[in-house]
Order: structure tokens, then sequence, then C-alpha cells
């Protein structure tokens, strides 16, 4: 196991606590069936929703799957578990719905 001096514990430390204040954090998801989007709720309050089957590992889901989306940890990623999707909250918001491979076949 490696050990980290103070400074470095500091450093991290503050890189998480600028991380909870500047990016963006779910805390709440929920998969709407009659728009076919995930409808995402931020911790500033606002909404986020995407269309659920652009997404990376989401193409093919049922609604049913679909449903079934979780929020990671702080609320940085969301999950599904019986589709083993992951999706950051920050690169969905970007438009990026996938990775960059994914992208580029999906979308030219």
């Amino acid at each position: 196991m490696v050990e980290l001096s103070e400074q470095q514990l500091e450093e991290a430390d503050e890189r998480g606590r600028i991380a909870m204040a500047t990016k963006p954090r779910a805390v709440s998801a929920r998969y709407d069936r009659a728009t076919g989007r995930v409808v995402v709720g931020l911790a500033n309050g606002s909404l986020f929703e995407f269309p659920a089957r652009l997404a990376q590992g989401l193409e093919t889901a049922t609604d049913e799957q679909l449903e079934q989306v979780e929020i990671l940890g702080v609320g940085f990623g969301l999950h599904w578990e019986a589709l083993d999707a992951d999706l950051l909250v920050e690169s969905l918001m970007a438009g990026r719905f996938g990775s960059q491979k994914y992208m580029i076949e999906r979308f030219g």
C-alpha cells in the first residue's frame, strides 16, 4: 500500500472540495417512458434530460431496464446494473453520450 504525505492528502481533499462545488452532480434520476428520456435532477436545482437510447450501453435497452437507473456515489455518474452501463453526468451535459470511438461511429 502506498502511503501519502500530509500535503498530498490535503491537496486531494482540496480537489474533492472543488469538484463538489463546481461539477454537475445528480441528486435524482428517472426514465420517462413517454419521452424516451432520462431526466436528471442536479444538486443546484436544475434539471437535465437526454434521449436514453443515444447513450452508449443504452441503445437497445428495454423501458424496464432504463427505469433501473441509479446515481453513483455523490452524483457524478449514473449506473444501470442490468446493462452494465455507467455514464458521467458532466459528459452527458456536454453532449458526449459515450467514448470517443462510440461518438465517431454513432454520430460521425
